[in-house]
């Protein structure tokens, strides 16, 4: 053990001179850490915009000048060329259609259901034949009128509710004073019905439909809910129907005429006017 101790000392004191020795000779116990790779250099572009000249503001600008062999730019190449003008197409008319008959006028005279259907139509065709041709254009338009004829066949009353042509309105009215003398009304009182007038040449008036003139009238729609704030709040039942009595029905039904083709295709029209888009998808 105590030879083991000898050889102990020996190896520190020959660490302890290695050291001296190392430190007298300017050894370094410092950390080389490894090169670094060399960094690219970032180049950096700077861009100024210039704005353009400032050119008078009585002079137009200039157009860019190109030469003719140059290549077109992507939105010159890409532009449409400007379309041609058509030449002008004929406008659309339509013939003032043809004044009632005398056989017609006495059915009129005669047909009391319905406010006197067969007179308001009649007058009101009257009035479109002496109107003229209708032409596509500003001219054509619609008037509706309110018109009151007295017992004998005159006019008493003339009232424009609307229209939306001023040349329309103002043929009704030179046609209105122009007509012939007119019969009696069918019912003999006045007769106070509204009218519109057609001046277009997409557009005609055609026959009525005389065959459902002898059922009830529809009920009109009303707002059961409708309320003006100061009354008192009462839901309104709808009127119903009342049909006609046996002895009306009769004289109603021997009046009715028997409806023309004409009549027949013009409902047909009507209806396809304000329905077809919704039946056939039209």
């Amino acid at each position: 053990m105590f030879r083991n101790q000898h050889i102990f000392a020996l190896v520190l004191t020959l660490a302890l001179h290695a050291g001296v020795w190392l430190l007298a000779g300017g050894y370094g116990f410092r950390y080389i850490s490894p090169a670094e790779a060399p960094q690219k250099l970032e180049k950096i572009v700077f861009l100024a915009l210039i704005p353009p000249p400032r050119q008078p503001l009585n002079e137009p600008p200039s157009a860019p000048q190109t030469s003719p062999n140059a290549s077109p730019t992507p939105n010159q190449a890409l532009a449409a060329p400007a379309p041609a003008s058509l030449p002008d197409r004929p406008r659309t008319s339509m013939a003032a259609p043809p004044p009632p008959t005398a056989e017609e006028w006495a059915f009129a005279a005669n047909y009391t259901n319905k406010n006197s259907k067969g007179y308001r139509y009649s007058w009101g065709q009257q009035v479109r034949s002496m109107m003229g041709t209708a032409v596509e254009g500003p001219d054509q338009g619609v008037v509706r009128f309110r018109i009151e004829i007295a017992p004998d066949g005159r006019l008493t009353q003339l009232q424009t509710l609307w229209t939306t042509s001023a040349v329309a309105e103002q043929l009704a009215r030179q046609a209105i004073q122009n007509m012939p003398p007119l019969p009696p009304t069918p019912t003999g009182k006045p007769l106070i019905f509204d009218k519109t007038i057609s001046f277009s040449p997409f557009a005609n008036d055609g026959p009525p439909i005389y065959r459902d003139d002898c059922k009830p009238e529809p009920p009109v729609f009303r707002n059961p809910f409708a309320w003006d704030g100061k009354s008192p709040q009462v839901v309104a039942a709808p009127t119903p129907t009342v049909p006609l009595d046996p002895q009306a029905l009769a004289d109603c039904l021997r009046q009715l005429p028997q409806d023309s083709v004409e009549a027949e295709s013009a409902s047909d029209q009507r209806l396809m006017d304000q329905w077809g888009s919704r039946k056939t998808g039209r």
